[in-house]
């Protein structure tokens, strides 16, 4: 029976990889943080083989731990399922000779910063990009650039939107700058993170991800997923459809921007994420890579559309073999996250919505919990599930079934 370790499973892609591998018959090996892995939900420990404690804090120390253990063990497969750990899976994966990316562009599949230097130095299609250390910095860098507004300010690691800001004006700088630089430390594990100043150029145009396996450098593009985000100053991620309605022209430049991006930082083995937007022209930008599962359940939508098993397709690479990615059949599927109007405590919830096209509706929320804003993917209260004959029919379902809903906030004071 081959083994497999998987590098933090505790992520919406964690519970799809765990039961691949169950499917497969693989013994699955989680690396985790001790205290974390004491709050894992039942159903979750069901699937794991056995835990592996490391302090994920000092990422040498743990990839010698983990090194150690994978040899002791004989294991076959590095799987990394969470982003701000997937360095240290491919280092891992090149410390055994198993497969994998690239070493040496680790941390560019990680840090938008060396990944827009990465991008910049392949000629990949993206936002011009100005990096500084503080505010003070990232003006002179910007006015230097002649970057115009709006821009985006981000910091250099950290995901699921928080700290990303789009700047208007000059003096709503300060404030993003501010935001940027709010997270020092990702939760849960506490890894240190980047907190460089990034400002981009402002991409104004409907927004993308290509899914994607890689196999011995090879791109096989599964499904261009079309994205739904808000549209303020923040930039959360309300919803996706698989796949993406787009013409066969721009279909297919942003999946050749996609297999550029990936070239650039050194993906060879696994799967991948890439983020799209198309400009005014036409053109499309490469906004960012992540060299891991996607979040947000899109594995899920890529299977209950296509047929396409993407958890297993990216287990069997990863265990050296060559899965089969042939669409099984052409249909759509969406997913939409309920959010709160404000920041409080949430009253009443109605309408949860039923129905032909409904997979699954779900709220992670109860009335009495305090939630936050739209700000951010960490303020979602709920999710829809929904699958039609196409992306057209499957939109409109999800529309109706949000216009369904009712979300009251309680009384202030």
């Amino acid at each position: 029976m081959k083994r497999i370790l998987l590098i933090e499973a505790d992520v919406a892609a964690g519970e799809h990889l765990l039961t691949a591998a169950a499917e497969l018959g693989l013994e699955a090996y989680v690396a985790t943080h001790k205290e974390l892995f004491m709050r894992y939900g039942p159903e979750l420990r069901s699937k794991i083989t056995a835990p592996v404690f490391t302090d994920f804090r000092d990422s040498a120390a743990a990839l010698d731990e983990l090194a150690a253990f994978c040899r002791t063990t004989g294991m076959d497969a590095i799987v990394a399922c969470w982003e701000f750990l997937s360095p240290l899976a491919t280092r891992l994966a090149a410390e055994l000779g198993l497969p994998g990316h690239r070493p040496e562009l680790a941390d560019a599949c990680r840090n938008k910063r060396l990944m827009a230097e990465a991008f910049a130095a392949h000629g990949v299609p993206c936002p011009r990009t100005v990096v500084a250390a503080d505010h003070a910095a990232l003006v002179r860098r910007i006015e230097e650039a002649g970057l115009p507004y709006p821009l985006v300010v981000k910091p250099a690691e950290n995901a699921a939107s928080i700290g990303v800001s789009v700047v208007r004006a000059p003096q709503d700088l300060a404030r993003a700058t501010l935001l940027a630089r709010s997270q020092t430390h990702k939760f849960p594990h506490g890894i240190a993170l980047d907190t460089t100043l990034l400002a981009q150029e402002y991409v104004d145009g409907d927004e993308f991800s290509v899914e994607t396996i890689v196999t011995d450098g090879e791109a096989h593009h599964l499904a261009l997923t079309e994205k739904f985000t808000t549209q303020g100053t923040s930039r959360a991620e309300l919803g996706h459809t698989v796949p993406a309605q787009l013409p066969p022209h721009l279909g297919a430049a942003v999946r050749t921007a996609a297999a550029e991006a990936l070239a650039a930082l050194g993906l060879r083995n696994g799967i991948a994420h890439t983020e799209v937007k198309i400009d005014p022209r036409g053109r499309p930008k490469v906004i960012e890579v992540g060299a891991r599962p996607p979040g947000d359940h899109i594995m899920r939508l890529v299977k209950e559309a296509l047929g396409i098993d993407a958890a297993r397709a990216y287990l069997r690479v990863m265990l050296g073999e060559r899965p089969d990615l042939t669409p099984k059949r052409e249909t759509a599927a969406a997913i939409r996250f309920l959010t709160a109007p404000r920041a409080g405590t949430l009253g009443r919830i109605g309408g949860l919505p039923q129905g032909e096209h409904i997979v699954a509706a779900a709220m992670s929320k109860l009335p009495g919990d305090e939630v936050g804003g739209p700000d951010d993917n960490l303020a979602r209260i709920g999710q829809i599930m929904l699958r039609a004959d196409t992306a057209a029919e499957v939109n409109t379902a999800a529309a109706a079934a949000l216009r369904s809903l009712t979300v009251e906030m309680a009384p202030q004071g």
